[in-house]
Parts: C-alpha cells; structure tokens; sequence
C-alpha cells in the first residue's frame, strides 16, 4: 500500500497547484501552500520570483509528461510500480488508453469510499478500508486497491457503525458531494457503482494524454 513520510503538502507545492491530499483542511487558512505556494527545496522561492524554475513554457516534453503522471499519481496515492501496471491494463483494453487508465483509479475501492463522501481524503478512506470498516458485497475486505465494477455495493461494515465516527457519518456524508456514476444512501452509509465515471466526471486538472505519452517513450 502507497504510504507517504513525507509532509504530503510539499507534493502539493512540488506540482504548483492544490492537490487536496488532507481533505477538509485544504481548504482552510491552515493549508500550508495558501502560506508558501512555491516549490520546495532550497531554490523553490528563488525560482517562483523568476528563477530557471519559474515559467513552466520552457519545460520540455518529457518534463511535462513526467508532471503530468506524477500528479495523478499522487492524487490517487498509488506507488510507480502500481501506476505503471495499471497503465499497462488500460492499453490492453478496448477504447481510449488515457480515458480507461482514469476509470481504473476511480473504481479502486479507496477512491470510491472518498467520493461516496464516507471520507474527506482518500487517505483516510485508504485507512479505514484498511482497518476493515467497509464490505464489498456483503464481504469485509481490507484492499484499498481493489478495483469495483458495475453493481458493486460498498457498505459499512455493521460492527463498525457503533463507532463514535460512522454514528456522524449520515450527517457528515450529506454535507459532501457524491458523482452521479455512484448511488448513495448516506442514511444506511452504503453505496453502489452505477456504471464508470465519464471523463467529465474525473479531474479535469489530470492530463491523461501527456501520461499516455510519458509511458510511451520508453
């Protein structure tokens, strides 16, 4: 399971942009790229005022396609050698490699725990699946990466619902949004796969071209 030792803020500041890898916290004043936005490292400041680092119009090809996947990596949280699996699955199947690759990280049960509203980040739904909160059909299962298909449902699990957070959960869950490829039920704290999510369903900041590219090079 990908686990990150680092503080996971320097991910954001290393993209440039907010990632929302601590859920709620992100979007408050404590967000520590709202205080330094700039890159990390000794000339991440430097470069931000106009440095060699400061445009990204001079990057190269493979700098943007490097970007591009490190970013989706580090939404998801997936390590490279799952990443680069998972790559590998969505071009051995029919339609579009980028699109099918974004599917797959949406259907992994962490992710689907995080966007049912059951967590704010996907760290955390990565912990709690984890610790064994959730079934998938009926079944307990601690596999964060597992992946969903059509008709799955995901509940949580019912020794875990006497526990002081699943007992807010309903309300919490209701405060959150939820895209319309899953049906929930925030009272009963389950969830259903629909279908897959479409592409304008997913991150539209994620650019799966330029990770279709990175793979392809090499």
């Amino acid at each position: 399971m990908a686990k990150t030792l680092s503080p996971v803020c320097k991910l954001c500041r290393r993209e440039g942009e907010k990632l929302y890898l601590k859920g709620e916290r992100c979007f408050t004043p404590k967000c520590a790229f709202e205080k330094r936005s700039f890159a990390p490292g000794q000339h991440g400041k430097s470069g931000s005022r106009g440095g060699r680092n400061a445009s990204r119009t001079g990057q190269s090809d493979f700098s943007r396609q490097l970007r591009a996947k490190q970013k989706a990596r580090r939404i998801y949280g997936v390590l490279e050698r799952q990443f680069r699996r998972y790559y590998e699955t969505a071009l051995h199947r029919h339609g579009l490699t980028g699109l099918t690759l974004l599917q797959i990280l949406e259907s992994r049960l962490d992710n689907v725990v995080f966007r049912l509203g059951f967590a704010s980040s996907r760290s955390q739904a990565r912990m709690m699946v984890t610790h064994g909160h959730f079934t998938v059909n009926g079944r307990r299962t601690d596999i964060p990466s597992m992946l969903l298909s059509e008709g799955d449902q995901i509940t949580v699990r019912e020794g875990s619902q006497s526990l002081t957070y699943f007992k807010a959960l309903p309300d919490l869950a209701e405060k959150r949004s939820s895209p319309s490829w899953l049906n929930r039920d925030a009272k009963k704290m389950a969830g259903t796969v629909s279908r897959l999510p479409e592409r304008m369903e997913i991150d539209g900041s994620l650019s799966e071209q330029l990770i279709v590219e990175y793979y392809s090079r090499r």
